[in-house]
């Protein structure tokens, strides 16, 4: 099954790619910080088409169109274009995420970088990888020499969770913080050992279902804000090479 979701994320990739830098529509969603453009919908149609093809017994549950068919113990998670403000202003920072579950568990997931044209992968059990190179998070435990990333919901201006004050705090505490605009990169990199943590609130199941996965099979460590287990439709994440974990979750929980 995972060749099949890498083939269908590199088919979503490449409408993305071909549409980067052209003229499209965009249209907003629930503000003017939320977009979707005609490139979002063409990319999730190819998904979900192939889906429907190569598993029509199984669920669907996409960011653009909703939920398909929920009575199958399978259910594909998909966000065909993670990163669309990025992508809108022309910025290259964006992905294709896919990952799917089984009665609830998520057992395999790809996150397609497509301008850097790198494959994150992982299959539950069997580790993670960069396209053919498996991957790892770092051992780094000094939270002063960390670089961490996070990200912030649309509603931002109303400052949910005290968003503003845990990035500062946590930018004090690090090396640095950075902010990519791709929920499902930013894992990745936690996973590849780029960014010892990552943290945000209000994420989507398709934000995360795949890179929480692969984080996991890397080594790393994914809960709430206070540590307790979570599943994908958890609105608090907090993933890390496991080690700077309780740090971060101290910070967290002060601020």
């Amino acid at each position: 099954m995972l060749d099949k979701i890498i083939s269908i994320a590199l088919e979503a990739g490449e409408i993305v790619r071909d549409g980067f830098g052209k003229n499209f529509s965009i249209e907003f969603k629930t503000s003017e910080s939320n977009l979707v453009t005609a490139i979002d919908k063409a990319s999730e149609k190819k998904i979900i088409e192939y889906i429907t093809k190569e598993f029509p017994s199984h669920g669907i549950l996409a960011e653009e169109s909703g939920e398909h068919k929920n009575t199958s113990e399978y259910l594909w998670v998909i966000d065909p274009l993670d990163g669309t403000t990025n992508f809108a202003h022309g910025l290259p920072i964006f992905s294709v995420s896919i990952g799917v579950q089984k009665k609830g568990k998520t057992v395999a997931g790809v996150v397609y970088d497509v301008m850097h044209n790198i494959m994150y992968s992982a299959e539950l059990g069997s580790g993670a990888f960069a396209n053919e190179a498996m991957i790892k998070v770092n051992t780094n435990s000094n939270l002063a020499r960390a670089l961490l990333v996070t990200g912030f919901p649309y509603n931002i201006t109303e400052n949910p969770e005290n968003a503003f004050e845990k990035f500062m705090a946590m930018t004090k505490s690090s090396r640095g913080v950075r902010r990519l605009g791709s929920a499902a990169i930013d894992l990745c990199y936690v996973a590849k050992g780029v960014f010892e943590g990552f943290w945000e609130v209000y994420l989507h199941p398709w934000d995360i279902c795949a890179g929480k996965l692969i984080v996991e099979e890397a080594g790393g460590l994914v809960t709430g804000f206070k540590g307790e287990q979570i599943d994908i439709f958890s609105n608090k994440i907090l993933a890390s090479n496991k080690v700077i974990h309780n740090e971060m979750i101290e910070i967290i929980s002060r601020n």
